[in-house]
């Protein structure tokens, strides 16, 4: 399917090239991110979509200011070589590439980039004049795979969820969305307004609830249902997260 999309838009491309006010249209209305370059490897334009996928309000960031042959993450990356031949003619393709989302981030001046990993297919192809000498160079971008910071953070909450009897472990939890701790638990606490330890305990102090309704079961046998041992600490725990006293919370389902 990327295949048929890529020889398409370099067709239609091709097809419009001799006509600026066409192959501008057709760029803009493209639903995937596309650039184009000058023969120096300056932005000369961006379509919405690529605005839309860097946060951007429009393009006073990109066209004029930034040189792919320059771009620190390419020659990091080693690729400076392949991307090269698409200003000499060629057409060239670049896999399941990770995209350097820091570098981005701090090139658009992006507080807060919703994305925290991303993977995409890049192809670059020359636009040619009707003399048929290399006039631009364009680039569009699929996304393979998109992972932003609410689906990592619905990730940790089901590994907390299914392992709430276990003993609270900020860095396990973290390491499971590969995430620092610092930087996880930031994002949780951005995306829910709650920290990873208080989830956890809403979600064990919901278990013992449930075991509360159980008229045959003392309160503190209750608690041992759900693996914790009642006392001080987890009676406190439970009035902060219900509003109730255990023995307030079972006369008041009573």
């Amino acid at each position: 399917m990327t295949n048929k999309i890529q020889e398409y838009i370099i067709d239609s491309f091709q097809s419009a090239s001799e006509d600026k006010q066409l192959l501008a249209k057709a760029i803009e209305l493209l639903p995937y991110p596309v650039q184009i370059y000058a023969l120096d490897g300056t932005s000369v334009m961006v379509n919405k979509a690529m605005l839309s996928e860097y946060q951007q309000q429009d393009d006073s960031q990109v066209v004029g200011k930034y040189n792919i042959l320059k771009d620190p993450s390419i020659i990091k990356m080693g690729q400076m070589s392949k991307l090269k031949k698409v200003f000499k003619g060629e057409t060239v393709y670049f896999k399941n590439i990770k995209v350097p989302l820091e570098y981005i981030q701090s090139r658009y001046d992006i507080e807060d980039l919703e994305i925290e990993e991303a993977y995409q297919d890049i192809t670059l192809f020359p636009i040619f004049n009707k003399d048929n000498d290399v006039e631009f160079v364009a680039a569009f971008l699929i996304n393979r795979a998109v992972y932003k910071g609410k689906d990592k953070i619905e990730k940790a909450k089901k590994y907390i969820e299914i392992h709430w009897q276990d003993k609270f472990d900020l860095e396990k939890i973290a390491n499971h969305v590969d995430l620092s701790t610092s930087h996880f638990a930031k994002l949780f606490k951005k995306h829910t307004g709650i920290t990873p330890y208080e989830h956890y305990n809403i979600y064990r102090m919901n278990k013992v609830k449930e075991k509360l309704m159980d008229t045959n079961l003392s309160v503190a046998q209750a608690f041992n249902e759900c693996s914790i041992e009642y006392n001080g600490h987890y009676a406190k725990v439970f009035k902060d997260v219900t509003g109730y006293t255990p023995s307030e919370y079972r006369k008041r389902m009573e």
